[in-house]
């Protein structure tokens, strides 16, 4: 009886855990706000630093942030739960929203089963851009979908599979990640995510952040890669997304009825769902259903005429003799001389 008990506690899955009202993450006015310090001779809206300066100044006097988020102590309820809002917050993300459960966004990680409503914004409803920037930061480009990132300036304390360990472990907190690659010796790493929108919230949450080793990474988005067969992947990938995206619009009716009628062009589908095919390659079921399909049609024929013979004897009708006809008699032309002439 003991272990029927137990098997039936095993099947039992288990209850989630029910979001709580999201806490405030810092106090109105505890962040302080530090101005770039120049480093160049004009100040760059579209960058947000300073340009024509050396570019090592630039990133010596990034300054680490002062916050970061904790999914598992501040993701909870907030006002967009209630309001239908899809997109996340972006102070939420950088560890410093004073609203909590009465912010207009949400404080949880961007769910990738769920559309968002406009696709050329990013999971903060920020605007994308036709091009990335030079230095690849900023919001993005809605031309490619991109949820590889890279991390500069990680301080190498061991071998090349001790870097990816802690990689791992700091970005896995912002979604699954799909796969790690470290350039080990060059203080670099390449992130990739399984969804976009996990890409998107990672970059704000990683920048200016530090691994072990109270370094200040630089986080920004990876250029392309030029290898063909990830470029032959991603690109099955996103058609394979796309496919999928337009049957769960379609009816399935319609689906099943488009399969039905493709089988019935290539061949007839056998009850395993396979097409055999014939030495020329031409489909055998097709084939074998023409033959059958005339051979058919000639037995009714044969059927047809010896009912109308039989119906005929019975009615003593004689079947009609051929009468030979003759010949018709040659056509006698009128030649030339015939005609009249013109004076007659």
């Amino acid at each position: 009886m003991s272990s029927i008990v137990t098997e039936t506690q095993a099947v039992v899955p288990k209850k989630q855990k029910k979001l709580k009202p999201a806490r405030k993450q810092v106090k109105p006015g505890e962040v302080e706000k530090k101005e770039a310090p120049q480093t160049g001779k004009e100040y760059n809206i579209w960058y947000n630093k300073w340009a024509g300066g050396d570019r090592e100044d630039s990133y010596s006097n990034k300054v680490k942030s002062q916050t970061r988020c904790n999914i598992k102590k501040d993701a909870g309820l907030t006002r967009a739960n209630t309001t239908g809002v899809k997109y996340c917050c972006l102070f939420f993300a950088r560890g410093c929203c004073p609203y909590g459960w009465e912010c207009e966004y949400l404080h949880v990680l961007p769910d990738a089963s769920i559309a968002l409503p406009d696709t050329s914004k990013d999971c903060f409803a920020r605007d994308k851009f036709a091009d990335y920037r030079d230095d690849m930061g900023g919001v993005g480009s809605f031309q490619r979908q991109n949820r590889t990132l890279y991390i500069g300036r990680i301080k190498e304390t061991g071998t090349g599979v001790e870097t990816e360990e802690v990689v791992r472990r700091h970005f896995k907190e912002w979604g699954e990640i799909e796969k790690i690659r470290v350039l080990q010796y060059r203080s670099v790493a390449f992130v990739t995510y399984v969804s976009e929108l996990n890409a998107q919230f990672a970059k704000e949450a990683m920048a200016c952040q530090s691994l072990d080793n109270d370094e200040i990474l630089n986080v920004r988005w990876a250029t392309e890669d030029p290898n063909p067969t990830s470029k032959i992947q991603e690109k099955r990938r996103l058609e394979e997304i796309g496919r999928e995206a337009i049957q769960a619009k379609m009816d399935p009716r319609i689906v099943d009825a488009m399969r039905a009628l493709r089988a019935l062009e290539d061949g007839d589908v056998l009850e395993d769902n396979e097409v055999v095919q014939d030495e020329d390659g031409a489909p055998e079921a097709k084939r074998r259903r023409l033959e059958i399909e005339d051979a058919t049609e000639a037995a009714d024929a044969l059927e047809g005429l010896k009912y109308f013979a039989e119906i005929r004897k019975r009615n003593g009708f004689a079947s009609p003799a051929v009468r030979s006809t003759p010949p018709p008699p040659p056509s006698q032309g009128l030649g030339l001389a015939d005609y009249g002439s013109d004076e007659d």
